[in-house]
């Protein structure tokens, strides 16, 4: 048995290239908490983006749960860290916290098989499509048509996504100039997006959707609050575009409701905040169940080997601020030109390792 003997967590605060803002929410910095998991001198590394208490509550509540369990029986250690974040509640940081710690323990346990994790849960694709996302709607025409043309033109990405939904739906007219910018920039050929963040009512969504025809726009993202399932059904039921959301969800049974409401063209879900890749799995049966596929919400790197063993996958989303991260503080980080990411298959685990040089944390436990 390879009992489990340390486990740490500690926060990075990685401030943004510039201003950024979606329909409802404006930052300046995104907060990185990385959690380890060591056994017979292994360590395996994840992460979840969220407050840095977070990695408070790995140190405080879910470190005792883990250490001196067998390394390879991640279910029952997942079943015991579920049972202990009960009266925490499980969506949100508590949540957040598990998944980091799931996909550290799944990384650890492909270490200590010596193979990647790709191997490991058994490919359904070698390469995975991904779409490039940012365009927030705090970036001006200038940025917005230099982040689109590196994604289509510089690196051939032929699927992106911009941020619409403005100031809560109340800068429509500005939101409908920056998708015929979009249009214009990637041309003819490439697939365009909109995220809305639940920014919009859903007669709005509707309205707005049909002012998009003539951009021929393939996915609207949270029309609506994703909490609105109503509202997102009948969103879905009046557009041509695919509605998708989900990114929020945090257990089986959100990911359930939210399908069995007919809400959704496509599933998103978010391994970081989901439950890990135990989480990850669970959610795309959920969606195969229904008959939809799935996209991975932001943390591209980290979804890589999950998403590339998932057959009913549609694609990652290429989140600007994540895979600028992930690049910058750990080796390894995949290569997206053309559209397509290969998870790593040649080392062990997921491949990608904490640089020692990466900017000091500020908060550890």
């Amino acid at each position: 048995m390879s009992r489990i003997e340390q486990v740490t967590a500690a926060a990075y605060r990685v401030p943004t290239d510039r201003p950024e803002g979606d329909g409802t929410l404006a930052w300046d910095a995104t907060t990185l908490v990385v959690t380890m998991v060591r056994a017979e001198g292994m360590t395996g590394t994840g992460w979840t983006y969220a407050p840095a208490a977070a990695a408070g509550f790995v140190g405080e509540t879910l470190a005792a749960v883990v250490e001196g369990r067998d390394a390879l029986a991640i279910p029952a250690i997942w079943d015991a860290l579920v049972r202990q974040v009960r009266n925490a509640g499980r969506p949100g940081l508590a949540g957040y916290a598990v998944s980091a710690l799931d996909v550290a323990l799944w990384d650890l346990k492909a270490r200590l098989l010596g193979t990647s994790l790709a191997r490991l849960f058994g490919p359904a694709r070698e390469r995975v499509p991904l779409y490039g996302s940012g365009g927030f709607t705090t970036y001006d025409d200038a940025v917005t048509a230099a982040q689109l043309t590196h994604w289509v033109h510089e690196l051939g990405i032929g699927r992106v996504k911009i941020k619409i939904g403005e100031s809560s739906g109340t800068r429509a007219a500005r939101d409908l100039r920056r998708v015929a910018l979009a249009r214009r920039v990637i041309g003819d050929d490439a697939e365009l997006y909109v995220d809305a963040n639940g920014g919009y009512t859903a007669k709005q969504a509707v309205r707005q959707a049909e002012r998009m025809r003539e951009h021929d726009v393939r996915w609207f993202e949270e029309p609506v609050s994703s909490d609105d399932l109503a509202g997102l059904r009948l969103v879905r039921q009046r557009i041509g575009a695919d509605v998708a959301a989900g990114e929020y969800g945090g257990d089986p049974a959100y990911f359930t409701r939210m399908c069995q409401a007919e809400a959704v063209d496509c599933l998103q879900a978010d391994a970081t905040r989901c439950g890990g890749y135990t989480g990850w799995f669970a959610a795309c049966a959920i969606a195969a169940g229904h008959n939809l596929e799935v996209s991975a919400h932001c943390a591209p790197n980290l979804h890589l080997p999950a998403a590339a063993a998932t057959p009913n996958l549609r694609h990652i989303e290429w989140f600007h601020d994540h895979q600028r991260i992930e690049a910058e503080l750990f080796d390894g980080a995949a290569d997206p030109s053309g559209g397509l990411a290969a998870p790593v298959t040649g080392e062990p685990g997921h491949g990608l390792t904490l640089r020692a040089d990466a900017a000091r944390p500020y908060r550890t436990a």
